[in-house]
């Protein structure tokens, strides 16, 4: 018997709608597996298709950052958070795009042990500041990342990016998601 997504029992839509089903077999081509936070969102497909449209943007679209800086503050705000779907998931995205497995793992432990630029570094700084107290975050905290080249469009993507896997981690946590067992030993 397979390990539930979840904890809760809410069943994905059956049969998915054609759209879909469009877009989990296109995960299985590229992926080999349907990620779970998808299977989980399916119950709904109206949330569904709201927490793929804003990830996509988030994650995919055009930005300043790297794919991989958004999977490296992915994984950092997830290691504050103590998530362990997104920290499964996001740190098999980090060893993937970076082709370092050690840096997922730092990321994942103190990611101020990891090999990175100072731009990446103050960029991991501020994504934690977000997530443990981000009610204090001044003008100096954004000027720091301007010093170090971003843009007032890139520290919106930090921000996002940030808020984005906040939300994520407490919705994963608090309905127990467990991540694909695919995700431990991708990238090593």
């Amino acid at each position: 018997m397979s390990t539930p997504v979840t904890a809760l029992d809410l069943p994905p839509v059956s049969p998915l709608p054609e759209q879909t089903q469009k877009y989990f077999d296109i995960c299985n081509e590229k992926l080999g597996m349907v990620p779970n936070v998808l299977t989980a969102h399916a119950f709904d497909i109206d949330k569904l298709n709201a927490f793929t449209g804003l990830y996509n943007n988030l994650m995919l679209a055009d930005s300043g950052l790297t794919k991989l800086e958004r999977e490296m503050i992915a994984v950092v705000v997830s290691s504050i958070n103590k998530c362990f779907y997104c920290l499964t998931a996001h740190g098999a995205a980090v060893r993937q795009l970076s082709g370092d497995p050690k840096l997922g793992e730092m990321l994942i432990m103190n990611y101020r042990v990891a090999d990175v630029t100072p731009k990446q570094r103050a960029m991991l700084d501020f994504a934690e500041k977000i997530t443990i107290a981000s009610h204090k975050i001044e003008d100096n905290d954004r000027k720091i990342l301007r010093d170090h080249g971003f843009s007032d469009r890139d520290i919106w993507d930090i921000a996002n990016v940030a808020a984005f896997f906040n939300m994520s981690n407490r919705v994963a946590s608090a309905v127990d998601m467990r991540p694909n067992d695919e995700y431990h030993a991708q990238f090593r």
